[in-house]
């Protein structure tokens, strides 16, 4: 028989929370004494990792077992090798642009703000966008095949996430390519491989939790607003804007999906038909 356990979900929240904060408020005091809050990317995954660990423990007694390992791992799996590839990416650089411009429009400290509006947000953040992988834990009754599809969404994402992270970083590693806009592999299909891994992981992760449409009806809101991140806010739209000058980008945006997967169209011919 299938079922929720709510009082037990809504008991976790305030201590999930505290797993999230906890992890981003500790890369907070090394950013700063580093001098480098890129690392605040690295986080992001491993907050979501602790956030899923956390709430398998709490949830022993309440849900499914086989959901709950389940889901757990998938969320760790994911998380741990999101951060490993963006710490082995940034290591030996500076800072990330991206935070050198907003910690340039700091009212006052650059401290006081980088928390506020890197750190406590991001893990604001995570703790929103994880409810499903919380919610997972105190789902009663067996997985479905609706479990079977969401784990098939969640390794589409992961494959896509990881094979487009590496051809991207092989394109990079060639000294030929400098300037070049990559166009090959995954990037020929889409121009946001790993987004577009990002966003199946987390609607993969969501479909555990529809055995019980009301506890997913809570915890809609959690892919809902990885998919904004993605697409609208800090993802695919932040990129785009800071690559629009780049020599050959205008062209390979109307070749190229901006983001679900699509053959290219074809490149356009000059005049004179070469």
């Amino acid at each position: 028989m299938t079922g929720f356990d709510w009082g037990a979900f809504a008991a976790q929240l305030p201590v999930t929370a505290a797993a999230a904060l906890a992890v981003l408020l500790v890369t907070f005091a090394v950013a700063v004494r580093k001098d480098l809050h890129r690392l605040v990317d690295v986080a992001w995954g491993l907050a979501f990792c602790a956030v899923a660990v956390v709430s398998y423990v709490l949830s022993a007694g309440h849900g499914d077992d086989a959901r709950r390992l389940c889901v757990t791992g998938l969320t760790v799996v994911w998380g741990l090798r999101l951060s490993v590839h963006i710490g082995l990416r940034g290591r030996g650089h500076g800072e990330d642009p991206r935070y050198e411009q907003l910690l340039a429009k700091a009212p006052g400290s650059r401290t006081a703000y980088a928390l506020r509006m890197v750190y406590l947000l991001q893990g604001a953040l995570v703790w929103l966008v994880s409810l499903p992988v919380q919610a997972a834990g105190y789902v009663v009754g067996a997985m479905t095949p609706l479990a079977a599809v969401g784990g098939a969404l969640w390794l589409t994402g992961v494959v896509f996430e990881a094979v487009g992270d590496r051809q991207l970083a092989r394109f990079k590693a060639d000294p030929a390519n400098r300037g070049r806009i990559m166009d090959r592999g995954l990037w020929s299909w889409t121009r946001h491989p790993n987004y577009f891994g990002d966003f199946c992981v987390w609607w993969g992760l969501f479909l555990f939790v529809c055995d019980w449409p009301p506890a997913a009806a809570a915890t809609l809101i959690g892919p809902a607003v990885m998919s904004y991140l993605l697409t609208r806010g800090s993802g695919k739209a932040l990129l785009e804007r800071h690559m629009a000058d780049r020599p050959g980008h205008a062209e390979y945006r109307e070749r190229v999906s901006g983001f679900f997967p699509r053959p290219p169209r074809q490149r356009r011919r000059t005049a004179s038909g070469s």
